[in-house]
C-alpha cells in the first residue's frame, strides 16, 4: 500500500516504541517524514531505518514541551517539505507512583510533555494542516478512559489529550480537519518497561489485559495510527480508537 504517497507527516516521539513503529509503518506506505524526539541517538536510528524503506526523512532533536522548540520543529518541517498533511503526536512520559508521594514537580513534568506538548504541536501545525485539509492523530491511553492505579499524573495528562482531541475535531471539522486519537493499553514499549510499580502494588490491577489477550508490540498501535491518518478513515473524526486487546470492553 502507498496510502501516504505525496503526503508529509510530522511525528513526535519517534526515537523508540510506538513512535518508531509508526514512523516505520508510514515510511513503508510512502510518506515523507519529519520526525522529532529528545533522544538524538534513537531518533537517528529511526531515521536510518525509514530512509532504508525509501522515505525522505527530516530528523530534528526537539522538546515538545518547549514552545520555541515546537515552533522551530514545525517551521523546519514546512520549510523542508513545503507543507504538512498529517500530525501524529506520540511523545510522552510515564510514571507509576502513589498519589501520596507524587510531587508537584512530577505532576508538572508529565503534564508538560504529554498534554502541553500535544497542545503546542497541534496549535503550531494547524494552520499548515488547514492549507491541505490534513488531519491529526493524538496518543491518549486507556488510562484516560478508566481508572488506572498509580498513574495519577499520567492519567490526568492523557485524559486531557482525549478532551483536546474531541474539541479540535468539533472546532475544525467544518474547515476540513479531522482529529482522532488512539488509546493504547498494555503495549510492550520502553516507556512502560522502564518503570517499577510502587512497593506493595498489585500488578494484576495494572495488567488487566492478561485476562483476555496478551501484551503486544508497538506495531499494533502503529497500524491503528496509520489507518486513522489515511484516507481510509475519511469519515472518522473525533474517535478514540482503543488498541488494548479488550481491556476496557
Amino acid at each position: 500500500m502507498d496510502r501516504f504517497a505525496d503526503r508529509v507527516v510530522l511525528l513526535t516521539g519517534a526515537a523508540s516504541g510506538i513512535g518508531r513503529a509508526t514512523a516505520e509503518r508510514l515510511a513503508s506506505e510512502g510518506a515523507s517524514l519529519a520526525i522529532t524526539d529528545v533522544n538524538a541517538e534513537g531518533l537517528e536510528e529511526t531515521a536510518a531505518t525509514c530512509r532504508g524503506l525509501g522515505a525522505a526523512v527530516l530528523s530534528m532533536v526537539g522538546d515538545v514541551g518547549d514552545e520555541d522548540s515546537v515552533k522551530d520543529t514545525v517551521g523546519s518541517a514546512v520549510s523542508e517539505f513545503g507543507g504538512l498533511d498529517v500530525l501524529v503526536n506520540v511523545a510522552g512520559i510515564l510514571q507509576f507512583k502513589d498519589l501520596r508521594t507524587t510531587t508537584l514537580e512530577d505532576w508538572e513534568r508529565i503534564l508538560r510533555v504529554n498534554l502541553t506538548g500535544t497542545f503546542l504541536m497541534c496549535r503550531e501545525a494547524l494552520p499548515h494542516l488547514l492549507d491541505r485539509s490534513g488531519n491529526i492523530v493524538n496518543t491518549a491511553s486507556t488510562a484516560a478512559l478508566a481508572g488506572h492505579p498509580w498513574t495519577v499524573s499520567y492519567s490526568a495528562s492523557k485524559g486531557g489529550v482525549f478532551a483536546l482531541t474531541q474539541t479540535l475535531a468539533v472546532e475544525f471539522g467544518k474547515q476540513g480537519i479531522r482529529c482522532n486519537s488512539v488509546a493504547p493499553g498494555s503495549i510492550l514499549t520502553p516507556i512502560q518497561q522502564a518503570f517499577d510499580l510502587p512497593e506493595g502494588a498489585d500488578a494484576k490491577l495494572v495488567y488487566r489485559i492478561m485476562a483476555l489477550d496478551q501484551q503486544r508490540g508497538p506495531e499494533t498501535v502503529a497500524s491503528a495510527i496509520a489507518f486513522l491518518a489515511s484516507d481510509d478513515a475519511a469519515h472518522v473524526n473525533g474517535t478514540c480508537l482503543k488498541v488494548d486487546g479488550g481491556t476496557l470492553a
